[in-house]
């Protein structure tokens, strides 16, 4: 993930505004996506500053958003399934 060029700053106000904006979401996909992306925004941010807390975190809630929304997309498409058969 590159960012060479743009301030540490803009990348962690990005990150933030992804952040905020997801609790503005009632469909658990959408919320998850901006989670999904606000977290590599995060991971972005924390690489170019060099800290450790900041990417470690932003790994586990990306691992843990990205592990749901497919458990959850899972659970959809069984649904769908059914209905259809």
């Amino acid at each position: 993930m590159s960012f060479s060029g743009v301030p540490a700053e803009a990348i962690g106000w990005l990150a933030t505004a992804a952040v905020v904006a997801s609790y503005f979401f009632t469909n658990p996909l959408w919320l998850r996506a901006l989670q999904i992306g606000g977290s590599l925004l995060w991971l972005g941010y924390g690489l170019t500053i060099d800290s450790a807390p900041v990417i470690v975190a932003n790994v586990l809630v990306f691992t843990a958003a990205t592990w749901t929304t497919a458990a959850r997309l899972r659970i959809l498409r069984r649904q769908s399934a059914r209905r259809v058969a």
